[in-house]
């Protein structure tokens, strides 16, 4: 039974995606919404607690790998997809755009194929042991999740378009597979010589969490930003 153990947490994190979808698919209105974000924070809590249960039963295999992967998939890929599926029947279209009103919100999923070729990468890329190259999908899902919640009546407004929300969308999607090195947030020490770019990502966090619902958004969008400027506030080594 010990071995089944990790494998049913990973479960639990798939059950949880397919949750979320279901919830993002039903009449899009904010209560939904915010249902389908509660399941994929369960989803990420499962996620991160599936693989240390796996090394503290000596139970790792590579069913439960590969299990994992189709369980970030449904949680991280799908699931903030059809959120977007979703949004995308709300918002408002120019004119011009009436002839595909129908057919848009289906590239919602192009950002579920993004996140699954971001997965396949990282379980082949050997750079990302102690750190991150592109977007994790965790982090996506719940920057998606949290603005759709927490700024839904800004998003269906008339200071908004699917243009805007398309175009969003594809950046992030760029993230996923780009070849951007996100700092790591592990400490070696406590020293602000060694841990500058982490302190001043924490500090920073702190106002994020005035956004009540969007928080994550907020704080996900910091992290992207303060990588790209990371270099220029400490030598590379503390990016390692």
């Amino acid at each position: 039974m010990k071995k089944h153990i990790p494998n049913i947490i990973t479960c639990c994190n798939l059950i949880c995606g397919c949750i979320a979808a279901g919830a993002a698919f039903q009449n899009p209105i904010p209560t939904n919404y915010f249902w389908a974000i509660v399941f994929i924070l369960l989803g990420a809590i499962f996620d991160f607690f599936d693989g240390m249960v796996a090394r503290a039963l000596g139970v790792s295999s590579p069913i439960g790998k590969e299990l994992d992967s189709l369980a970030d998939v449904v949680t991280f890929g799908v699931a903030p997809s059809a959120m977007l599926f979703s949004l995308f029947q709300e918002v408002q279209y120019p004119e011009f755009m009436d002839p595909v009103r129908n057919f848009m919100p289906y590239t919602a999923f192009i950002m579920a194929a993004f996140s699954a070729l971001r997965l396949a990468k990282f379980n082949l890329d050997t750079r990302q042991t102690s750190s991150f190259i592109g977007l994790p999908t965790p982090a996506n899902a719940l920057f998606w999740g949290s603005l759709i919640v927490g700024q839904h009546a800004f998003l269906v407004s008339g200071r908004f378009n699917a243009i805007f929300l398309f175009l969003f969308m594809m950046l992030f999607c760029f993230l996923l597979v780009a070849e951007l090195p996100l700092f790591a947030l592990k400490f070696k020490n406590m020293s602000w010589a060694d841990n500058k770019v982490k302190y001043i990502f924490l500090l920073g966090c702190i106002p994020c969490f005035m956004l009540a619902e969007s928080c994550f958004a907020g704080i996900i969008l910091w992290y992207v930003l303060l990588s790209i400027i990371a270099p220029l506030i400490s030598p590379s080594k503390e990016n390692d």
